[in-house]
């Protein structure tokens, strides 16, 4: 693998020979939109402001693509060029490279979303911000090109059995009583983190297990339409995001950190509750409050 390093480095090397604080500007904020923090930010207002049961959707394959890309870089250990040549390092970034998250989740968030709605201006950003983001990587020299191909490689093989096997695997799951739906959403996400006892596990895992019990219970106990006037729409992003991040940073500020022995079992138990809150606790507080779309009984 040396001598492949060794073309990527090159490679980055000879991108890197036009960079200046304009384009190193530029394409931090593109890299951003490979970001968990973006994605904790867009998909709930999916969830909240779109369509409810396809932001679930979406956030659940994201999840599980995430893990997925986590377990991959821990099978392949490959490093970061800049832990071989430190000078191409233009920005921040831990673990392993091989494949690229950013490069996966652009394809697998705006892919589906392109999917969606399948229009053409859409299909057109999307591939704007797969093909930007997959570069972004390698002109801050967090990725080897190949790790980028590597990231949309596996992101092309999720998304077409995510596209193929989403419809049939909705109509089982709606076909299992409510005790079933519960369980598998709880006990599945915690069999995996088992399987892969990881913080990046945990991260992507906790609030898929928390997001699939609270869309359970809301489907069946909450009235609520993501649909309304644009102020609606804005004052329940506002209200949610808020909370959400309250329960990313205000509980990591309080809880145990990296070094105790309850790192994880705390980490998951932050995650879950954001994911709950996206699904249930905000649509129940949104209905509460007269957000939602449909305002008047049926």
């Amino acid at each position: 693998m040396e001598a492949v390093w060794q073309w990527g480095i090159n490679i980055i090397i000879a991108i890197q020979q036009v960079h200046g604080p304009l384009l190193d500007g530029f394409f931090t904020a593109i890299t951003f939109l490979g970001d968990e923090q973006f994605y904790l930010v867009l998909i709930p207002a999916m969830v909240w402001c779109l369509d409810f049961r396809f932001g679930v959707r979406l956030a659940a394959f994201f999840l599980m693509a995430s893990y997925i890309n986590a377990g991959l870089k821990d099978l392949f250990q490959h490093p970061r060029p800049f832990v071989l040549e430190p000078g191409v390092k233009l920005a921040e970034a831990e673990g392993y490279g091989l494949p690229s998250g950013h490069a996966q989740s652009a394809i697998v968030v705006w892919g589906t979303l392109a999917a969606r709605w399948r229009s053409t201006w859409l299909l057109g950003l999307a591939i704007a911000l797969i093909v930007l983001i997959g570069f972004s990587r390698v002109y801050l020299g967090v990725h080897f090109p190949t790790d980028v191909l590597a990231g949309w490689a596996v992101g092309g093989i999720l998304i077409a059995i995510y596209l193929a096997a989403q419809p049939e695997v909705e109509r089982w799951l709606s076909k299992l009583n409510l005790w079933w739906q519960v369980s598998l959403a709880l006990a599945v996400p915690v069999a995996l983190v088992l399987v892969h006892p990881t913080k990046d596990a945990v991260t992507t895992l906790a609030p898929l297990s928390g997001a699939g019990l609270g869309f359970v219970l809301a489907c069946r106990y909450v009235r609520f339409d993501p649909g309304g006037q644009w102020w609606r729409r804005l004052a329940r992003f506002l209200l949610g995001i808020v909370v959400v991040l309250a329960l990313y940073l205000g509980l990591k500020a309080v809880f145990p950190g990296e070094g105790s022995s309850l790192y994880l079992v705390f980490r998951f138990l932050r995650y879950a509750l954001m994911g709950l809150w996206v699904t249930l606790g905000a649509p129940w507080l949104f209905s509460l409050l007269r957000l939602t779309g449909a305002t008047k009984p049926a």
